[in-house]
């Protein structure tokens, strides 16, 4: 079972649509869609909020630590309302998928992701759970700090947001601890189009 759900990106306008906020557009997605509403708590370094379900509470936050202090904020909330890693979901944005694409996975490295790898420190576990939404690669390495902290064209913009509505659609799955329903409906692809009907042609009659 899902306990809290984590946005990771930087706070202020300047990177509000960058590409590096798309936890945070995550997060405010699913604010929307559970009626709640994110407010500073200055305890837990971040924007929270609690959405009461018959399971018991579920944590909405952003940590407003920037990326590279995201653990910190994390740690705190976790820590209080003894949360464990396994109850946590964190979603971030993820050069190695593209544009609309959308991955969840227990555990594993951060890859060099900064908010991953300290959220991984402050816990003293990487056993959470990561909602992976794909950004695309700048195709190369020295690139990327650049690229994440860049706003994406409309086309890229838009399949994000598609992949943020394809992950709201396990959110019941997820917040109800059916992780393995939950991937399934994740990652499942969008079905193939029915090519249409051939068209029958009528053939002239022979003659008598």
């Amino acid at each position: 079972m899902i306990r809290l759900l984590v946005g990771l990106g930087n706070p202020g306008p300047e990177y509000e649509a960058t590409r590096h906020n798309a936890g945070f557009w995550l997060i405010n997605a699913i604010a929307r869609e559970l009626r709640a509403t994110l407010v500073p708590e200055r305890s837990y370094f971040g924007l929270v909020a609690r959405v009461n379900r018959p399971t018991g509470p579920v944590w909405l936050l952003e940590p407003m630590t920037f990326m590279n202090l995201s653990g910190k904020s994390v740690a705190a909330l976790a820590r209080f309302f003894k949360i464990e890693p396994g109850e946590i979901l964190v979603a971030h944005d993820e050069l190695d998928l593209l544009p609309g694409q959308v991955k969840m996975k227990l555990g594993g490295s951060h890859a060099g992701h900064n908010g991953l790898k300290d959220i991984q420190a402050q816990l003293g576990s990487a056993d959470f759970w990561r909602l992976r939404l794909g950004i695309g690669h700048p195709g190369i390495k020295s690139e990327v700090v650049n690229f994440v902290l860049r706003k994406p064209p409309a086309e890229q913009h838009e399949a994000i947001f598609k992949s943020i509505e394809q992950s709201l659609s396990a959110l019941d799955l997820l917040l109800e601890g059916d992780m393995e329903r939950a991937l399934m409906k994740m990652h499942a692809k969008p079905p193939r189009p029915k090519p249409p009907k051939p068209v029958p042609v009528d053939t002239p009659k022979d003659s008598p």
